[in-house]
């Protein structure tokens, strides 16, 4: 069986890559998120998410109720992410921890998908030089102002916090580098519609090519 072609989903933060997805999903696309994968490794009970709190120490357990005195045995995404944007030694040890259980599971996921091709949302696709693993780099786009004031609405983030996660990922420039496809989320989601709708029968035309041929495209076009 040729393998499907295999498509690296990814942008800054807030810059729409969920949205993008979830359109790509409701047209039957086999939709993998890197972001859910990487939940289900750390879920309670599992023994990389024991490794994560003997690493970052008991202020990543989640906790709740009015005394805060109670935990559910699950990771603070909240806490974890400010604590690796605000020190990119803590981001690194994260990162060496999680990324083969992401990467493992993910291919898993990607042998029992169907269709013709799959989209891999990747958010640090990237950050991790990750490019080789697909046969196309689809870049979500919109100017860095909108994504701080879309993490501000979304998340109630600072400005000045916003712009050192913007700042720990990838520069803009650097995505676009590296995209073979540029999805523009700036305005209206619906403007992706259009835009969703040609990429899908791009991707659906170039998946009844060699994998061969895809390699050579992808590489004369970078």
């Amino acid at each position: 069986m040729t393998p499907a072609l295999r498509v690296g989903l990814t942008g800054g933060i807030a810059s729409g890559k969920s949205l993008v997805a979830q359109q790509f999903a409701a047209i039957g696309v086999a939709v993998i998120d890197a972001d859910q994968v990487a939940r289900e490794v750390v879920a309670p009970g599992t023994p990389l998410l024991a490794q994560l709190f003997e690493r970052f120490g008991p202020e990543v357990l989640r906790r709740y109720g009015a005394s805060l005195r109670c935990d559910d045995g699950s990771l603070d995404r909240t806490v974890l992410r400010r604590l690796i944007f605000e020190d990119p030694k803590q981001r690194r040890a994260l990162e060496a921890l999680t990324h083969p259980a992401v990467r493992e599971r993910t291919e898993t996921l990607a042998l029992q998908a169907t269709g013709p091709y799959q989209l891999h949302v990747i958010p640090l696709l990237v950050e991790t030089h990750s490019q080789a693993r697909f046969g196309r780099i689809l870049v979500v786009d919109c100017p860095e102002s909108v994504q701080i004031e879309r993490l501000r609405a979304r998340d109630g983030t600072d400005p000045a916090l916003a712009r050192s996660m913007l700042a720990a990922q990838a520069t803009r420039a650097a995505r676009l580098a590296a995209a073979d496809d540029v999805l523009i989320n700036d305005a209206d989601p619906q403007a992706l519609v259009p835009q969703i709708a040609a990429l899908d029968q791009k991707y659906r035309a170039l998946a009844g090519m060699a994998p061969a041929i895809l390699t050579t495209l992808a590489g004369q076009q970078r």
